[in-house]
């Protein structure tokens, strides 16, 4: 199992998961407008998920415990520093870059100018409370997982950044707000 192949794991995990919070938001978006889900968004979310989010994961969250190790507090907080200021900015940037180039934009880095900032300022919201309780609670060879299956709840989110928002919570919830005022109306009119 995942000790004996923890890298392997890991990143099955972490890429599936965030796969998954594609497909979610996706499914969740459409079936409102009657439009299947695009499934070849959600394969190339996958993609940029195994081919570099879970490696980069793994191999960070590895070197964050070799540089800093232990679970005190100075080392854990070292640790959520460290992932904000560098990790985080790495994984946005390359999510939006990544996306943009197996969508074949003629502007891969339109996106990243777009909405890096709003979505790494949302993360920052995010991300340290996720990543403060996976270097205290979470043992090493499973950090990567626990950080996919946090990264469930980013991926719904990022990924409709992505496709429809600008990178902030804000647009995100105001969407979600006129999902719920759109179904009150149709339940209202039945």
């Amino acid at each position: 199992g995942v000790r004996r192949f923890p890298w392997l794991c890991n990143v099955l995990l972490y890429g599936g998961l965030f796969a998954a919070g594609d497909a979610a938001q996706q499914l969740w978006r459409r079936r409102r407008r009657g439009q299947p889900p695009d499934w070849a968004q959600t394969r190339r979310v996958a993609l940029v998920a195994l081919a570099f989010h879970g490696n980069f994961s793994y191999v960070w969250l590895r070197a964050l415990e070799r540089a800093l190790p232990g679970r005190r507090p100075p080392a854990v907080l070292g640790k959520v520093l460290c992932d904000q200021l560098l990790g985080a900015p790495v994984a946005v940037l390359a999510f939006y870059t990544g996306m943009s180039i197996l969508q074949r934009k003629e502007d891969i880095f339109s996106d990243c100018k777009k909405k890096f900032w709003n979505t790494y300022k949302t993360g920052l919201m995010y991300w340290p409370f996720v990543q403060l309780s996976n270097f205290i609670l979470v043992p090493v060879y499973l950090r990567t997982a626990y950080t996919g299956l946090c990264g469930f709840v980013w991926a719904t989110f990022i990924c409709f950044s992505q496709q429809s928002g600008d990178g902030t919570a804000k647009s995100a919830l105001i969407w979600l707000q006129r999902e719920k005022a759109n179904a009150d109306e149709e339940s209202s009119e039945k």
